[in-house]
């Protein structure tokens, strides 16, 4: 029994010692440029001041590195609708986890989206009211509001927990992700589906690699905003009383 302990207690000390020795997950960050191209510029490319709002995230491209993927937690976030704005304007989620929509306004709100993602209708709420949705669908949600035409967002859910969005410099914090081969996967709302497509990327993260290189995100002028309402009709003025200015 006593060279049992002791073999035993050899093996505990030798576990803690290779736990002790393996690399631990650091923070991996991405620096983007958004820019833009086009006949104005003789096909020079122009890095404007702001490079906010491009979300970035990465899939493990095997099964090691999948496994190593920490569970997630799928914490609730939340989306406010104030000043006739919903903010975050870009929100990425682990998909199958939800979202609430306050209304922080003094005037009723509506949240609809219609296309790729996640296509929903949380119908016509007042001041002070929330609610919740679960985005369980892999891919782009672009949301509205069916009362103010120029209230817009986009949700983007992923089956991954390494992702984040861009600050105002352009720097994206992907979290604490552990090493292995994985895709690097962009979105910017100006940027085409086949531009998009065309940024993808394998990257290997290890102790050494934690910043990867900039990407230049291109946008283009085929690229449109303008929406219509939740009928697939143009926006009315919304009534007086009730709904805001």
């Amino acid at each position: 029994m006593r060279i049992l302990k002791i073999a035993s207690g050899a093996t505990s000390l030798a576990l803690l010692l290779c736990a002790l020795s393996l690399p631990a997950q650091q923070s991996v960050t991405l620096q983007v440029e958004v820019a833009q191209s086009g006949a104005a510029n003789h096909g020079k490319k122009t890095v404007p001041s702001d490079s906010s709002n491009v979300a970035a995230w990465l899939t493990p491209l095997d099964a090691a590195t999948a496994a190593a993927q920490a569970p997630s937690s799928k914490p609730e976030v939340m989306i406010v609708q104030k000043d006739k704005m919903f903010a975050p304007h870009v929100t990425v989620v682990h998909v199958g986890s939800s979202i609430a929509f306050p209304n922080e306004d003094p005037f009723f709100h509506n949240v609809f989206s219609l296309y790729n993602g996640k296509r929903f209708d949380l119908g016509l709420y007042e001041a002070g009211a929330t609610r919740t949705l679960s985005f369980d669908r892999l891919g782009v949600s672009y949301l509205f509001c069916n009362i103010h035409e120029n209230m817009s967002a986009v949700v983007i859910a992923v089956d991954t927990n390494f992702y984040g969005i861009s600050d105002h410099a352009g720097l994206i914090n992907l979290g604490d992700v552990g090493n292995g081969r994985y895709t690097l996967h962009i979105f910017y709302e100006r940027s085409t589906a086949d531009q998009l497509k065309s940024l993808e990327r394998a990257v290997i993260i290890s102790p050494s690699a934690r910043t990867l290189d900039t990407v230049h995100v291109p946008t283009s002028t085929d690229v449109t905003l303008a929406h219509k309402n939740k009928y697939g009709e143009d926006y009315i003025p919304p009534p007086a009383s009730g709904y805001g200015p």
